[in-house]
């Protein structure tokens, strides 16, 4: 029983929050569209990661559609306002399920793109794995309480925040890493980290919407701050990947990578 289940909501407020759920699915099948198109300008190598984005890309699409349809199904129009239909819920369970797909999957890339592999490969992944999906269950476990928000709300979203910045330490690592490895590719690494802090720092103001805002208007905050950091933290993280990826593919020599890059750099156009 989440709060966005207490309130019934007038028709803009309920037609804003099916609409960014569409937007977001609108946006992640644009992308996914776009990582198949850009996937063979990159060498072999770095193929992979256009490749797991748009595995990435299908499974929100699905996740998304998933939760509009929810929301839509969930409510009713009484006349003046949507209210709950009687026996339906509406949950973000949809959306925790399918960070534990796509976490995993975002942070291989890093590791890929960041060009880590052997023995420092299967240590950063293990971590990333076990950080990355004990704060999704973790925090999954605490929106359970989300109600009462008390010690259980708290507690679990505290331990969900400690293996976050676990999870923060271990990409700082990889980003560090990946830095000295590849200098070429520097600064476009730290706008990744800015993007990363960024857009995953936005997640645990949606966690705590219900003490922040316990109203409808907090129910629709907390949709748009949810599927706008999903977006960035998706869409847009893959297409800086993949610009790295281009980037490197062309300085190894890959002719459709050099080709691709032309009309980014006027100086090798000309």
């Amino acid at each position: 029983m989440t709060f966005e289940n207490l309130f019934d909501y007038s028709a803009v407020q309920f037609e804003v929050v099916l609409g960014v759920l569409s937007l977001t699915a609108a946006v992640f099948a644009a992308a996914l569209v776009y990582y198949l198109l850009t996937a063979r300008s990159l060498t072999p190598r770095l193929r992979i990661t256009s490749y797991l984005s748009a595995v990435v890309m299908v499974s929100a699409i699905i996740e998304l559609g998933a939760l509009a349809l929810r929301w839509n199904g969930s409510f009713e129009w009484s006349g003046s306002s949507f209210v709950l239909k009687q026996g339906e819920l509406f949950a973000n369970g949809f959306r925790y399920m399918n960070w534990s797909i796509d976490v995993p999957i975002l942070l291989t890339q890093l590791l890929i793109v960041g060009g880590i592999t052997g023995v420092a490969f299967r240590s950063k992944w293990i971590q990333f794995v076990v950080a990355g999906l004990a704060m999704i269950w973790t925090g999954y476990a605490g929106q359970f309480n989300e109600l009462e928000a008390g010690a259980a709300f708290w507690g679990w979203g505290a331990v969900s925040t400690v293996f976050y910045i676990w999870l923060l330490k271990v990409a700082y690592d990889v980003i560090k890493e990946a830095k000295a490895k590849q200098p070429s590719v520097a600064s476009a690494l730290n706008a990744v980290w800015i993007l990363f802090i960024v857009s995953w720092s936005i997640y645990p103001i949606a966690y705590l919407m219900p003490v922040i805002s316990e109203t409808a208007n907090g129910v629709v905050a907390r949709q748009v701050i949810y599927s706008f950091a999903d977006i960035f933290s998706k869409a847009v993280y893959g297409v800086m990947l993949g610009f790295i990826a281009q980037k490197l593919s062309a300085e190894e020599g890959y002719e459709p990578a050099i080709e691709t890059t032309y009309w980014r750099d006027p100086v090798k156009a000309s």
